[in-house]
């Protein structure tokens, strides 16, 4: 599968991502590498391998359930650079 120009404007768009003009040819071709990559990951036999469930076979220790002091909402607001009905308030971040 090969990336042309077009595509790369649309990954970019999505991704948000400003490519100039200019970089174009050069970006279209690094996309291409990486799907390469990807086309010579699939050729390896993974037949016989199991799937990891993590890279770290420890059981992390779990700490102990202890009661604090909570009901802090008034100190924890004071840091806040706005709050509004005992919540942070933050701008709408939402676009249309």
């Amino acid at each position: 599968m090969a990336i042309d120009e077009n595509t790369v404007k649309r990954i970019a768009f999505l991704a948000r991502l400003k490519v100039e003009e200019n970089k174009l040819e050069s970006t279209k071709d690094e996309f291409n590498k990486i799907l390469n990559w990807v086309e010579e990951l699939n050729e390896v036999n993974t037949d016989d391998i199991e799937p990891l469930i993590s890279v770290n076979e420890q059981i992390l220790r779990l700490r102990e359930d202890e009661v604090t002091a909570g009901n802090q909402c008034e100190a924890v607001l004071k840091n806040a650079p706005s709050a509004e009905f005992d919540y942070f308030s933050v701008p709408k971040v939402v676009e249309q």
